[in-house]
């Protein structure tokens, strides 16, 4: 069985503690994805959002492609095998765990903390 390896990133603003909520939330946060490997038709890469308790919810498919709900706040780019999740304005709800997914496997973990 193909195995990928796990990257984890976590985002860490450079700011003073008292500062961190209102920062985070006037400015953007940028989630990088990269695999091992081109994404098939340099596309197939997927972003899914999972908060406390809850499954994971579909965001971005195809790279680019808002999911039905998806906020425009959150942008999906990039290709072959390099990928970006981008949210700007980013809010106090947006705190959760950020999967990229090619295919049937996922091959990336990010981890968004906003403290308030």
């Amino acid at each position: 069985e193909d195995t990928e390896i796990l990257l984890l990133l976590i985002l860490i603003h450079n700011m003073t503690p008292g500062a961190v909520m209102s920062s985070a939330v006037e400015g953007s946060v940028s989630i990088s994805c990269r695999t091992s490997q081109d994404v098939y038709s340099n596309n197939y890469l997927a972003w899914y959002q999972q908060k406390d308790g809850k499954s994971p919810k579909l965001l971005i498919y195809l790279s680019s492609n808002r999911a039905s709900g998806t906020p425009s706040r959150f942008t999906g780019s990039g290709s072959n095998s390099d990928f970006t999740l981008t949210i700007s304005g980013i809010q106090a709800e947006d705190a959760a765990v950020y999967y990229c997914k090619k295919h049937q496997r996922i091959i990336f973990i990010s981890l968004i903390k906003i403290q308030m």
